[in-house]
């Protein structure tokens, strides 16, 4: 008789084990017929709907299973856990990519077409004959070179930051590192969209010092 591995709501395989337990998994609710799943000399997982000898028991349980379900051996705790922080780990990860794509793009411009941005700044600026002070217009300078794309490439390095330690969040390890990685998506100062960054980094926040979420962190 053969043996079947599948992927349990976690995303962990489970098995093997025999095609009448898969059965009762199906019969308790605990997969569906879009589970993954795999016989023993099967190369690549398939959707239990594909097997033709789970086709009757997946008619006898139309009711799809639960997002958090998982089989006999998982921690439902730990499969809880790693539903509940799916959502703002993904939020930064977001956050982090749009901050990283800005600065990037910030960068490119002051590498690439500085001259013109302060050529343009300064037609601008000869408008306005108080703006003619030579410690501005060095200032200015500085913002548009030098210290704007040093800013710009410490921006994309805490949004990389960012997007890794959200990584980490959704796989549940590196607990310090998702939390460090949080309050700096909610900095003002480092990060591009703030105002996105502040209320999913709050979200995330509140998750993470939940006991039941930072009690599963390896």
């Amino acid at each position: 008789m053969a043996n079947y591995i599948i992927i349990g709501g976690d995303g962990k395989e489970y098995g093997p084990v025999t095609a009448d337990e898969l059965r009762r998994w199906i019969a308790e609710g605990r997969l569906n017929a879009q589970s993954r799943a795999k016989a023993e000399s099967d190369a690549e997982f398939r959707t239990l709907e594909k097997f033709p000898e789970f086709a009757a028991a997946l008619l006898g349980n139309a009711q799809p299973a639960p997002t958090i379900a998982a089989p006999a051996g998982a921690d439902p705790a730990y499969v809880a856990a790693m539903q509940a922080i799916k959502a703002p780990a993904m939020a930064l990860k977001i956050i982090s990519i749009f901050n990283f794509l800005l600065s990037l793009w910030s960068f490119i411009k002051l590498t690439f077409f500085r001259q013109t941005i302060q050529d343009d700044y300064a037609k601008e600026f000869a408008k306005y004959p108080q703006l003619q002070d030579p410690a501005i217009q060095k200032w200015v300078a500085l913002i548009y070179g030098p210290l704007g794309i040093g800013s710009d490439i410490f921006s994309m390095a805490m949004a990389a930051l960012v997007f890794f330690g959200a990584c980490k969040m959704q796989k549940l390890k590196g607990y310090e590192f998702a939390f460090v990685a949080t309050i700096i998506a909610m900095l003002p100062c480092v990060t591009a969209c703030c105002l996105l960054g502040l209320p999913f980094g709050i979200w995330a926040l509140v998750v993470l010092n939940k006991t039941e979420i930072k009690s599963q962190f390896k």
